[in-house]
């Protein structure tokens, strides 16, 4: 390999600031070599982020395994597929994946690399950055914003996207869907005897409740106000009938720290014609629950 393919050793005549100055970098600069026989190895690793644990960079300067291997499991053939690619048409590589840090927590780490050919092989030369902390943020404001903050359901949004996937399976591949709304029967006079607060914990512990009797493919959501949606893949009518049933039933025998009997639902349900868009089957759905709900409350009502 020619002497100015890869960074001098860090022992070499480097001035001791410009050392420093990239032991203090938030991330890590590194040359990644790639023989023809697929050996990959780093000859150069220089940051703040190189003190990988349990590992030493004079052996990763040998042998790029160690590293490789802390990689989360979907992530390794992933990126060894991206390498390939990029050994093979000079593209940059882009990319984020998760990397074993301190005994089994996983690390976020952005990474961003050029390639170029030496006699040798392939030498990147790039940066790697710790994004843990900025992957968490996302995560955190993509549940807000997806979560009822009162109840800790789904919200609206959430229903609505989740909604128009199962459509999209249920109309390519012909598989039943059902969609159930309930609505809490008096809930203002539940608010004015009791209190906002006591109304509050009603709605909390009501979503609490079905929650624990829906599986896990089911999604349930607050629409706003005492109204709720369940949204049932793989469901026809009839079994959506009876889980409504269970959930009309439960909810009226449970207490709610007002008395077994004084809180109730309202169901409205409909099964997805093929073919029908999501705007139809929720006027369906809605339908069933004004007949519900005007047809003396605590009932289920299909049909529509």
């Amino acid at each position: 390999m020619p002497s100015n393919d890869v960074l001098p050793e860090r022992e070499s005549s480097h001035a001791p600031w410009l050392l420093e100055l990239t032991e203090q970098l938030p991330g890590v600069i590194f040359q990644l070599h790639r023989a023809p026989d697929g050996h990959l190895h780093f000859p150069y690793l220089a940051g703040s982020g190189t003190g990988l644990d349990g590992l030493d960079r004079r052996d990763l300067e040998q042998n790029a395994l160690p590293a490789l291997e802390r990689l989360a499991e979907p992530d390794y053939p992933r990126l060894m597929a991206l390498i390939e690619r990029s050994a093979r048409s000079g593209s940059p590589i882009a990319t984020t994946f998760r990397l074993r840090l301190n005994g089994e927590r996983m690390n976020w780490i952005a990474v961003r690399a050029q390639p170029r050919e030496v006699e040798s092989g392939t030498l990147w030369v790039g940066l790697m950055i710790d994004i843990s902390e900025q992957m968490l943020e996302e995560d955190r404001l993509r549940r807000l914003s997806d979560t009822d903050d009162l109840t800790g359901l789904a919200n609206r949004r959430k229903l609505m996207t989740r909604l128009d996937e199962e459509l999209s399976l249920s109309n390519r591949h012909g598989l039943p869907l059902s969609l159930m709304m309930l609505d809490i029967d008096h809930f203002k006079s539940i608010n004015d005897t009791w209190g906002h607060l006591q109304g509050d914990q009603v709605l909390r512990e009501l979503a609490s409740l079905c929650q624990g009797i829906l599986r896990e493919e089911d999604l349930m959501a607050r629409l706003g106000g005492e109204e709720f949606a369940v949204l049932l893949p793989l469901t026809p009518e009839s079994h959506c009938r009876q889980l409504a049933e269970r959930l009309r039933r439960r909810i009226a025998e449970n207490d709610f720290g007002v008395g077994s009997g004084q809180v109730t639902v309202s169901i409205g349900i409909a099964e997805h014609r093929v073919g029908d868009s999501r705007e139809i089957l929720l006027q369906r759905v809605d339908d069933n629950l004004y007949a519900a709900k005007h047809g003396g409350r605590n009932r289920i009502m299909a049909g529509a």
